[in-house]
């Protein structure tokens, strides 16, 4: 990913936290045949590694699993984004040399690739994925609410990843590339929109020298 010296994101804590908020990953890895990519909710676990490890689950019917991985995986988080029309711009009535662009928040992380089949290492993992998006609900759903049998019937048809995170590369565009007018003139625009993401992005904007 190209991230010019303006949208870079350097700290470690403002990285965990797009990772967390994206949820789902694209998680990908080079074969021999090509690249295969997966979409995966996964966890990051910050306690294992300088940047912590991604554990998630793979269906076993999943090519992906049993072709030998050339190199290292990488998983990659999208956070808000959204359109950016110029006419939002105070530029454009200045000098019209404005042309559209794209706000967004991307993370990729990079690192080996394990897979396991372990029952145990399985549940942990199912449980921990399940216990972070369940949390926010009233009426919580556990795992250990479905009977044991049951879970570890599941389980048999999934397969484990693991993968310490060895490399971070994140960028946060969000215009900060052009004047002060024109950020506000931005985040003004897409606060006005009926779309949560639009308001979202308007939010993060920094709107101050």
């Amino acid at each position: 990913m190209h991230v010019p010296p303006a949208f870079r994101e350097v700290d470690q804590i403002a990285i965990g936290a797009m990772m967390r908020a994206a949820s789902l990953c694209q998680f990908v890895t080079a074969t021999s045949g090509g690249p295969i990519a997966t979409p995966l909710p996964m966890i990051v676990d910050s306690g294992e590694g300088e940047y912590g490890t991604l554990y998630g689950h793979l269906a076993k019917a999943n090519p992906q699993w049993k072709e030998p991985v050339i190199g290292d995986a990488l998983a990659i988080f999208m956070g808000a984004e959204a359109y950016v029309t110029p006419s939002w711009y105070v530029s454009k009535q200045e000098h019209g040399k404005v042309v559209p662009t794209w706000n967004y928040e991307a993370v990729q992380a990079f690192g080996p690739a394990e897979f396991f089949e372990d029952a145990d290492r399985l549940l942990d993992v199912v449980t921990r994925l399940t216990d972070r998006h369940e949390k926010e609900r009233v009426d919580r759903w556990r795992v250990s609410d479905a009977p044991p049998a049951f879970i570890q019937a599941q389980l048999r048809g999934i397969v484990g990843v693991r993968m310490p995170i060895m490399r971070l590369v994140a960028k946060h565009k969000m215009s900060q590339n052009r004047s002060l007018e024109d950020r506000a003139g931005v985040a003004r625009g897409l606060s006005e929109s009926s779309c949560p993401i639009d308001r979202r992005v308007a939010g993060l904007i920094p709107l101050t020298p």
